[in-house]
């Protein structure tokens, strides 16, 4: 059991944690990333704001809500008007490349060292940039697929071709580059057609997002193939000198990524943890020696720095 946090002020030593994260990086046999929300935050996948009105604009008139994640719990009447937003959402947030190129600078900085990704994040930004798929560990899902809602068997389904179809038959024009834009003076329709709802191929109920909400959660075959590379990879590292390179995750579900590390860097005396999170920057005491904590914004500490061309 970890005693009091001990939370390192990185205002003062800002660059010289800095200098220090970057020997490690160069020197580390292994680097283990975990990525949490904080990551794709900084990458400008954000769910409010401007982005939230560019895309969403109508249904914050019709519905009352103001930011994405409000809309994905709205009970909404129609089969056809919950695939309509949630079509939107899935397109933006999955097929679409993020924003700033957070994702491209990390890719840059380890693809050349033997690592390994888990992260609870489920927009698929990873393997977009060009990580290596069998280092990849999402474990609360993909936007990327659906399952059966019941569900009455544990495969899970890719939904690009669909969802793709149902933002087209709201008006979306989708672009070479897969923006979305609309045409001029069109308005956009707020339910797709009926023939578009996807259905269970086996039991013919309601299919939904594959993403870890309750106990339906289906665990599919890449699943456990993933979360099993993930263990061997840790195993057959085990007594190396170690990165765990935690990056903007927080205390939603800290026993995925965060308490792991912590442990793991404290039964091994070659390994360092590093975290990189705005205002969620910290360590337990135990462990402080071997832990680098840098208090900002995943992204802009990429800029202020060298580590993204190290």
């Amino acid at each position: 059991m970890f005693s009091k946090i001990s939370t390192i002020q990185s205002t003062r030593i800002y660059s010289e944690h800095l200098k220090k994260l970057s020997k490690i990086l160069e020197e580390a046999d292994a680097i283990v990333i975990g990525a949490g929300a904080g990551l794709s935050t900084s990458a400008g996948f954000v769910y409010d704001g401007e982005r939230f009105q560019q895309y969403f604009s109508d249904f914050e008139q019709r519905y009352g809500f103001h930011d994405m994640y409000s809309g994905g719990f709205y009970p909404y009447a129609t089969p056809e008007e919950y695939w309509s937003y949630w079509s939107r959402y899935i397109y933006i947030n999955r097929y679409m490349d993020a924003p700033k190129p957070v994702y491209d600078q990390l890719f840059q900085l380890v693809k050349n060292k033997d690592y390994f990704v888990i992260t609870t994040n489920v927009d698929h930004c990873f393997q977009k940039v060009g990580f290596d798929k069998k280092r990849l560990f999402y474990t609360q899902g993909d936007y990327g697929l659906w399952q059966c809602s019941v569900p009455c068997h544990h495969e899970t389904y890719e939904n690009k071709t669909s969802v793709r179809e149902m933002v087209e038959a709201q008006g979306f024009v989708i672009s070479e580059g897969g923006e979305l834009t609309v045409s001029e003076g069109k308005t956009l329709r707020m339910e797709i057609p009926h023939r578009l709802v996807p259905c269970c191929p086996r039991c013919g109920k309601p299919l939904t997002m594959n993403l870890r909400a309750d106990n339906r959660f289906v665990e599919d075959e890449g699943w456990h193939l993933a979360a099993e590379r993930y263990e061997t990879f840790l195993r057959t590292r085990h007594g190396q000198k170690l990165l765990f390179l935690e990056l903007g995750v927080g205390y939603n579900t800290p026993g995925i990524i965060k308490y792991p590390f912590w442990q793991m860097t404290a039964e091994n005396p070659k390994a360092t943890y590093a975290c990189i999170n705005q205002r969620e920057a910290f360590c337990p005491q135990e462990i402080s020696r071997q832990s680098i904590c840098i208090d900002g914004d995943v992204g802009s500490v990429f800029l202020k720095s060298r580590l993204a061309t190290s």
